[in-house]
């Protein structure tokens, strides 16, 4: 993890939680508003010295990181060779800062015009380079259901 430190503050980059699934979807008020099949559930959340450039840098990452199983059950494919999708949920509680008292702040974490930018321009990159994407509500209460394919879960910053 890269940091810089000012005025006692650590500066955190993106941060993703990739989940692979087997299915997931994204329900607002009832109604499902994202939805896919085998693929990336994907927690994006933005900090506050977050650029294009780290959303190109961590989507170029997932797009071809190599956990799927092949045919000799090794993690060996990647989500093009399996023909997989994407779900993208905006999740700035990545942020939460617990380390002191017992509610969390989350004051690194990008302020809501600069992360639904960001949380956007990293939809559109992997939908531009041939991926299905899904999305929930940016800033909606949202109810994600999903199934855990492994489970496989990864941090990514």
């Amino acid at each position: 993890m890269t940091s810089t430190k000012s005025a006692n503050l650590t500066t955190l980059n993106m941060r993703i939680v990739l989940q692979r699934v087997s299915s997931a979807s994204i329900s607002v008020n009832g109604n499902i508003c994202g939805e896919i099949n085998k693929g990336y559930l994907i927690l994006l959340g933005v900090g506050q010295e977050d650029t294009e450039k780290d959303c190109e840098r961590l989507a170029e990452k997932i797009l071809k990181l190599r956990i799927f199983s092949d045919e000799n059950d090794k993690i060996n494919l990647s989500l093009s060779d399996v023909g997989g999708e994407i779900l993208v949920v905006s999740q700035f509680t990545l942020y939460a800062d617990c380390r002191k008292g017992n509610r969390p702040n989350f004051i690194q974490a990008g302020n809501p015009e600069k992360a639904e930018k960001l949380y956007n321009y990293f939809v559109e990159y992997c939908r531009n380079k041939g991926f299905k994407t899904e999305t929930g509500v940016f800033g909606a209460d949202m109810k994600v259901s999903l199934c855990n394919d492994g489970p496989f879960t990864i941090v990514l910053e």
